[in-house]
């Protein structure tokens, strides 16, 4: 089942509407399922009752955010969702205004370097800069880095609260079960406890064992916090300089792109 993550107590508000929440998290289904689902598999990643489903389904489909696959009987996101994304990245102005700087930064230290956001459990990038002639590390704009791993989720988490940074602490261990929590909670801590002592987050074969990433939390004039993250592969760019010089430099950039974005 997929656990619902939302503001302390906002479903207990009298503005919350649930079957709005209900339709949304149809559509998140598809994050955690296979391209194509039907109503019983979206019934269990979401915990809702299949008739709900059936319901929401159908109004999906009707408004053009889902689509239905007669021979399969089942349902994929349609060109709606799409739509939204599109409208939400191109009106994002930290990322315009990020552009030119995270080209030269990549350009000077041969790294990729990546705007994310929060989305629940992960990090998705709204955009990522390459190297001239260095094409190793392109990560397109929508993909879903883990939260727990990833040096732009550690980034994001550490430059929490406490009290949101706890609540986002219980759900992931939930997530993640026993058997994984142990080893995803002490790079958590890691993770703070860098960001406290450094300024920055990185993750060192974490996600993936070829990479390294250094990670940066950005907060916006609107209070939403973003992250800034750099990444090569580490037969390119090992750890020591990611560590010691990269990230260092990532820190300066994140604080510019910050100043320019309030």
């Amino acid at each position: 089942m997929s656990k619902q993550i939302f503001p302390s107590d906002a479903t207990k508000d009298r503005r919350f509407v649930e079957s709005l929440s209900r339709g949304l998290n149809v559509l998140r289904a598809f994050n955690e399922g296979s391209v194509t689902l039907g109503n019983q598999e979206i019934a269990r990643i979401t915990g809702l009752p299949k008739a709900t489903v059936s319901r929401m389904t159908f109004t999906l489909t009707s408004l053009g955010y889902l689509s239905y696959n007669a021979r399969l009987e089942k349902y994929q996101l349609s060109s709606g969702v799409l739509a939204l994304g599109h409208a939400y990245v191109s009106n994002l102005r930290v990322r315009q205004l990020a552009q030119p700087y995270m080209d030269e930064f990549a350009r000077l230290n041969n790294t990729s370097v990546g705007l994310t956001c929060r989305d629940r459990f992960h990090m998705i990038y709204v955009e990522n800069r390459l190297p001239p002639e260095q094409s190793l590390l392109r990560m397109e704009i929508g993909l879903k880095l883990p939260m727990a791993t990833t040096a732009a989720g550690r980034a994001y988490y550490a430059s929490l609260q406490e009290d949101p940074r706890k609540e986002l602490l219980d759900a992931l261990a939930e997530r993640y079960g026993e058997a994984q929590w142990p080893e995803k909670r002490a790079g958590l801590e890691r993770a703070v406890e860098e960001y406290r002592q450094f300024g920055f987050c990185l993750s060192l074969g974490d996600w993936d064992r070829n990479v390294n990433t250094a990670g940066v939390p950005i907060t916006l004039a609107d209070g939403s916090t973003m992250a800034l993250t750099c990444a090569a592969p580490s037969y390119l760019v090992p750890l020591e300089k990611i560590r010691d010089s990269i990230a260092h430099q990532l820190v300066i950039l994140a604080s510019d792109i910050q100043s320019l974005a309030s």
